[in-house]
């Protein structure tokens, strides 16, 4: 009977476990994707606010995103070192504390600098959040809660510009970040409540921080350079940040606990292709809600409030697909799954690119909730697959590849975008008299954004093979 007791207690302690960290992930999954589609509708009222053009507007988001993608890798590998707990704990509240402190900013160095904070933060947070699932969900229960997770995420997506808007129109851009500060202290509540484990995989191997440092720097001089084209500097930068990447692969080899595993890449087919489709899926997406935000205030001429209500229509779709997405990868091939929502969402970039300013707000929608169905298909059992084809003392490693791939997707598909005004509209505000170029910017970057998500079809379908789960 003890015995038997102590079973029972065992499981409900494990039931409890799950239940507290699915809880946490989904508060902090929600938190940042918020806040980044809800920036979106606030970019023309910061603008007009802290007197600023469309080009330096776009590093309110781009700042943050390059911030998290330098060090989303080397605070997954950390997690698994000293604690996912503790490093994820520390993201949750430096990113609150942030949150805060931009309610009071009135310049707009200032707000790069706290929004690159943030960026920095939330690197710790999605750098071992998808670990830590991992680490209490089996396989066979893993893709569900992912599919939560990422739900969680969309409604984030999904709410962040009806509410945003709302905010911006009746009390101002900064009323975002209270209402954002609020929501952190609950996260951070409920960290400190309900999380009681810690996982630490790879407890006692020593950090690689000359890796992370070399690492670091090539990513910056890349994505910079990236997104500084087709100038002189941009080629530099760039140029230098594949120079620093090569020598990073060979200081990383040279290594007993390297921060980058390339071996890792090179021997696991799925983690490989599964990683590249990811990046190629968020370079082809992420910049559609900046565009869209400025074509619906610039073009249609809707304020934040109308324009945050239309482009609720795509994250909705993904919230309400993803937990059966999720569920589904969990019976059948994530990787087959993940390609046809690849599939979906490229027919409707293609449809896309032949939008114009007399489009009919219904096509509109019509077009956002098709890629929306898309992208929920693709990212939940993408990441699933990522997440099961590592070994445990890899899955801070993984983890950090989900959202490395993420981040430097976003951050590419940004860089598109501001390559293609600086190059249509240049300096210039958007007005009336530059309306024509901003059209002209947005039917590029789709049929860039369409021709990357053909060829992240065939990088998804190139990893379709019978998964293992080697950390169950």
């Amino acid at each position: 009977m003890t015995d038997l007791a102590g079973n029972l207690t065992d499981e409900k302690e494990i039931k409890s476990q799950k239940q507290a960290v699915l809880m946490v992930s989904a508060f902090a999954g929600f938190l940042v994707p918020f806040l980044t589609s809800a920036i979106n509708l606030a970019l023309p009222a910061i603008g007009a606010d802290l007197h600023v053009n469309a080009i330096s507007l776009s590093w309110v988001v781009s700042s943050a995103l390059l911030a998290s993608a330098i060090f989303l890798l080397p605070f997954g590998k950390l997690g698994d070192i000293i604690g996912r707990k503790k490093v994820f704990t520390f993201g949750i509240i430096l990113f609150t504390l942030a949150t805060l402190l931009i309610v009071f900013t009135h310049s707009f160095v200032s707000l790069i600098v706290l929004r690159t904070i943030q960026g920095f933060s939330s690197a710790m947070i999605f750098g071992t959040s998808l670990a830590i699932l991992t680490s209490v969900f089996p396989a066979g229960e893993r893709g569900r809660a992912m599919g939560i997770q990422v739900t969680a995420t969309y409604l984030g997506l999904s709410t962040g510009p009806v509410i945003g808007g709302v905010l911006t129109h009746s009390l101002g851009w900064r009323s975002i970040f209270v209402l954002l500060f609020f929501i952190g202290v609950i996260c951070i509540y409920l960290v400190f409540s309900k999380m009681k484990s810690e996982w630490a995989d790879a407890r006692g191997e020593k950090f690689d921080w000359k890796g992370s440092v070399i690492y670091g720097v090539s990513l910056f001089a890349f994505m910079y350079g990236f997104s500084k084209l087709p100038s002189a500097t941009g080629w530099i930068f760039l140029a230098s940040g594949i120079i620093a990447a090569v020598i990073f692969l060979f200081f990383e080899e040279r290594i007993e606990h390297p921060v980058f595993h390339a071996k890792l890449f090179l021997t696991n087919k799925v983690l490989a292709f599964s990683g590249l489709a990811a990046l190629i899926n968020y370079s082809a997406t992420s910049a559609i809600g900046f565009f869209m935000s400025l074509y619906l205030q610039y073009m249609k001429g809707l304020d934040a409030r109308a324009a945050g209500l239309i482009m609720i229509s795509q994250p909705l779709a993904m919230a309400l697909l993803s937990p059966v997405a999720g569920k589904l990868s969990d019976r059948k091939n994530p990787g087959v799954i993940a390609s046809a929502g690849m599939g979906i969402t490229g027919t409707g970039l293609i449809l896309l690119c032949f939008i114009n300013a007399s489009t009919p707000f219904y096509l509109i929608i019509c077009l956002l909730i098709l890629m929306g169905v898309g992208f929920a298909l693709f990212s939940s059992p993408n990441s699933n697959a990522i997440m099961s084809s590592v070994e445990k003392r890899y899955l801070g490693i993984a983890s950090g590849v989900v959202g490395t791939m993420r981040m430097i997707g976003q951050m590419m598909s940004m860089g598109i975008a501001m390559m293609l005004i600086s190059l249509y509209i240049g300096k210039q505000t958007i007005n009336p008299a530059t309306s024509p170029g901003l059209m002209s910017a947005m039917k590029t970057g789709f049929i860039i954004f369409s021709i990357l998500s053909v060829l992240g079809v065939f990088a998804s379908l190139a990893r379709n093979e019978k998964l293992g789960n080697k950390n169950s």
